[in-house]
This record gives structure tokens, C-alpha cells and sequence, in this order.
């Protein structure tokens, strides 16, 4: 029993498919496997320590809270067994949630999202992931709602800001959306002041491609900073009713400046909306140049 035991802990551990560099997958995997020895070796304190390191170095990886709460369901500890599977199972709800948005099936992704937050309400003013999927299902108030909740938690996050005006310029128009843009003071990420400055409406589309380009950054941070530019130049543009120039930024966004990343996706599913609806014309409203 104990040998099936751990050899289920060590499958757990397994990474599905390449991470990005960045991630910690690897730190994870390699503390559940010493957890996997620990615990197959009958020495279960230690295995639940050294779980509990891999959750703290990946607190939203699902197998972490999988192994730890096989683990103490292992060892009768019941109720806790319970709260670390019911974590495992919002968070692969998350990820599944993620994975339907990436895929382009937006409804599919709020219920999965939906799901998430209804095990663990407290995670719901983070869940901007929700807010931009609300946008894309056509759910602007719903969206607006999100993001509103969201700058609770996270007050001076541009991208935030302006998604909640992308919302609410759907549902009320750009120039009421201007005017209850939610406010934010200090957002360090090059070019995010002066993208927040042109959905504001007291900046230009070039001070935003200057800002993005200034300096002499290394090529990875200058990709990064252009990336940022296109996207939201593009939904502006779009917000602005100018889908030929939308379309043009977006394709920057998601093809020359291609990011690996959640916001890497969101301009990548964009684009697929607009190949999917292939516009033959567009509607040139006053942009600020």
C-alpha cells in the first residue's frame, strides 16, 4: 500500500509539457519528489513540511495541494486532506478556465472561472482573468463589475483601468467611459502611464510609441514594452471605432511581438475574433494621432 502510495505522489509531481523559463515548476517538482521519498520512507512530518515548501513556491499549482492532501488523507487528517483537495480543485478549475479562453471558447472559460470563485470566494477581486472574459462574451457590466472589484486589490494597475473602460465605453460610450475611468497614480511599467493617458484622453498614440521605445532597453524588455504598446493601441483604436487600425496593432501584438504570457494570449484571441469576422471596412471616428 504504502510503495502504490508513492508511486501515485510521484506521478503528481510530473510537469505537463515545457515551462517557461521563468517558472517554478521546477522547484516545485523537486520538493513533492523529496516529499514523495519522505513520505514513502514513513517520515510524515517531513513530507508535509516539505510539501507546504512547494506550495509556497508555487502557490498556484494545483499538484502541490494534491500531493499534501493525499498525503493527510493518508494519515486520517480528514478535514484538512479536504480544504488542500478543494484548493486543487479551484485552482484546475482556474487553470481550465484559462486554457478554454486560450482556446477561444469564452463562455466556457467564465463557467470554469465561476466555479473557482464559488470554492473559494475570497479569490474573486483578483480574478481579472473573469473581467476579460466577461469583455469578450458581450458581458460589459458584468465586466465592469469585475474590474471595478479588482482594483480593491490592485489600485494602480493601468491594464485594469482600462479594461474597465473598454467595458464601460461598450455599454455607456468613450467619452462617458472617460469620464468614471478609475483612477490610478503610479503604474511603473513602460509605457503604461501614457497608454493610461490616451484612454483618458489628455495623451496621443505617439507618446505612447515614444515612451515605448525610449531608452536603449535590452531586446527582451524593448519586445515586452512594444508588445504592451500594440495591444492597447489596438484596443483603443477599436474602442475608438477604427477596426483597420485596431486590426494592425493587434496583429503587431500578437504576431511580431508575440508574448508567452496570459496578455500574450488575450492579443492572440483577439486576433483569431477579428479573422473570424473579417472586416471589410472600417469606420474612421476622431483617434487622437
Amino acid at each position: 500500500m504504502r510503495t502504490k502510495l508513492m508511486i501515485l505522489l510521484v506521478l503528481a509531481t510530473l510537469s505537463v509539457g515545457s515551462a517557461p523559463a521563468w517558472s517554478a515548476d521546477s522547484d516545485v517538482d523537486a520538493l513533492l519528489y523529496q516529499a514523495s521519498k519522505a513520505f514513502g520512507a514513513g517520515r510524515y512530518e517531513a513530507a508535509l513540511k516539505l510539501a507546504g515548501q512547494a506550495i509556497q513556491a508555487g502557490p498556484n499549482e494545483p499538484k502541490s495541494y494534491f500531493v499534501r492532501g493525499r498525503m493527510l488523507e493518508s494519515m486520517t487528517r480528514f478535514e484538512s486532506a479536504i480544504h488542500d483537495y478543494s484548493r486543487a480543485i479551484q485552482l484546475v478549475y482556474d487553470r481550465r478556465g484559462g486554457a478554454h479562453f486560450k482556446r477561444g471558447d469564452i463562455d466556457a472559460s467564465i463557467r470554469d472561472f465561476d466555479k473557482a470563485i464559488a470554492l473559494d470566494p475570497a479569490r474573486a477581486p483578483y480574478h481579472w482573468q473573469r473581467g476579460i472574459s466577461y469583455y469578450y462574451a458581450g458581458r460589459f457590466e458584468d465586466g465592469r463589475k469585475q474590474f471595478e472589484l479588482h482594483q480593491t486589490v490592485n489600485p494602480n494597475d493601468v491594464e485594469n483601468a482600462v479594461w474597465h473602460f473598454l467595458c464601460a465605453a461598450r455599454s455607456i460610450g468613450v467619452e462617458k467611459a472617460r469620464a468614471v475611468i478609475l483612477p490610478i497614480r503610479g503604474d511603473r511599467r513602460v509605457p503604461m502611464m501614457e497608454v493610461y493617458a490616451l484612454f483618458k484622453g489628455t495623451g496621443t498614440i505617439e507618446q505612447v510609441m515614444v515612451a515605448a521605445r525610449a531608452g536603449d532597453p535590452p531586446p527582451e524588455t524593448a519586445k515586452r514594452r512594444l508588445f504592451y504598446a500594440h495591444l492597447y493601441l489596438g484596443l483603443y483604436h477599436e474602442a475608438a471605432g477604427n477596426a483597420r487600425r485596431a486590426r494592425e496593432h493587434i496583429v503587431r501584438a500578437a504576431r511580431d511581438y508575440a508574448e508567452r504570457h496570459y496578455m500574450g494570449d488575450v492579443a492572440r484571441v483577439h486576433l483569431q475574433q477579428f479573422e473570424k469576422a473579417r472586416p471589410e471596412t472600417s469606420t474612421d471616428t476622431d483617434a487622437r494621432k
